[in-house]
C-alpha cells in the first residue's frame, strides 16, 4: 500500500526556540527529511526552521513564534494521521472542514505552530453552461478585532460561526460564507453585496437586533430593492432583493 504523501507545494519559514529540537520533531514524528540546518522537506513541502522570535507568514506579515498555521495538502488524511500517531505524535481527529473542502486534522509542533494536514473532498458540480465561470464569492472583510467582529456577525447580523481563531473568522448564513480577517496597515474597509429573498423582512430583523442599518430598503431602477448596513469596522454590507 502506498504511503500517504503531500501533494501540493508549501514554502514557509517558522520561528522556533530550539532548531535541533524542532528538526527532530519534524523528522521523527511528521516524517520530514532534513536537507540542511533547519531545512525540512516532505514531498513538495519545504519548511525552514530558524531560531527567531517571529517569522513572516504567507503574506509577508511577521507573526510571533508559535502562531503560524501551515496547510499541508495530502492524498490520504486518515493514513497521514495514523502514520503520525504511530511515530509518537498527538494528531487531532480528522474532521470535515466545509469552508476549505477538506478532510483535515491538526498537529501542534513543539513551539505551538499549527500544522493542518488536509485531503480534498471537493467534487465539481456538473457543468451546465461552459461559459459560466463564476459560481460563488468568498469575500474577506478586514476588521480590527476578529473575536469582537465574530460576535457581532453572530449576534447582530444573524451569521453562524463556521470556524474561529484569533485572526480569522469564517461566518455562514444560509448559502453565504464570508471571512473576517485581521486588518493590517495596508487594509481599508471593504464592501460586499448579498442577494436575499426578502429585503424588507431582513431589514426589520437587523433593525430589531440593533445593527447599524443605513436607511430603509429602496427600489432601484435597475431591478433591485436593497439597503445597506455597516459592521463594527465600517465594512459596508448591501442586502439586495431582485424583483420583476
Amino acid at each position: 500500500m502506498a504511503r500517504p504523501s503531500i501533494v501540493a507545494p508549501v514554502s514557509r519559514r517558522l520561528g522556533v526556540a530550539d532548531v535541533a529540537r524542532s528538526e527532530a520533531f519534524y523528522r521523527d514524528v511528521l516524517g520530514f527529511e532534513a536537507r540542511g540546518k533547519g531545512e525540512m522537506v516532505l514531498g513538495p513541502a519545504r519548511l525552514e526552521l530558524v531560531a527567531a522570535e517571529s517569522a513572516p507568514d504567507s503574506r509577508g506579515t511577521l507573526r510571533p513564534r508559535g502562531s503560524a498555521i501551515v496547510f499541508l495538502l495530502t492524498d490520504d488524511a486518515a493514513g497521514m494521521r495514523e502514520a503520525i500517531a504511530a511515530r509518537g505524535g498527538a494528531p487531532g481527529t480528522v474532521e470535515r472542514v466545509n469552508w476549505l473542502k477538506l478532510l483535515a486534522f491538526e498537529v501542534r509542533d513543539p513551539d505551538g505552530h499549527r500544522l493542518w494536514f488536509g485531503e480534498s473532498y471537493h467534487v465539481p458540480d456538473p457543468e451546465v453552461n461552459p461559459m459560466r465561470q463564476l459560481r460563488q464569492a468568498l469575500p474577506a472583510l478586514p476588521v480590527a478585532d476578529v473575536p469582537n467582529a465574530i460576535a457581532h456577525y453572530r449576534d447582530v447580523l444573524g451569521f453562524r460561526v463556521n470556524y474561529a481563531q484569533d485572526d480569522l473568522g469564517v461566518m455562514d448564513r444560509d448559502d453565504i460564507t464570508l471571512l473576517l480577517v485581521q486588518r493590517t496597515g495596508s487594509c481599508v474597509a471593504g464592501r460586499c453585496e448579498f442577494y436575499v429573498r426578502d429585503a424588507d423582512a431582513l431589514h426589520q430583523e437587523l433593525v430589531a437586533k440593533g445593527a447599524n442599518v443605513r436607511g430603509a430598503p429602496v427600489s432601484r431602477p435597475w431591478g433591485l430593492r436593497d439597503f445597506q448596513a455597516l459592521d463594527l469596522d465600517g465594512n459596508e454590507l448591501t442586502f439586495a432583493q431582485t424583483f420583476e
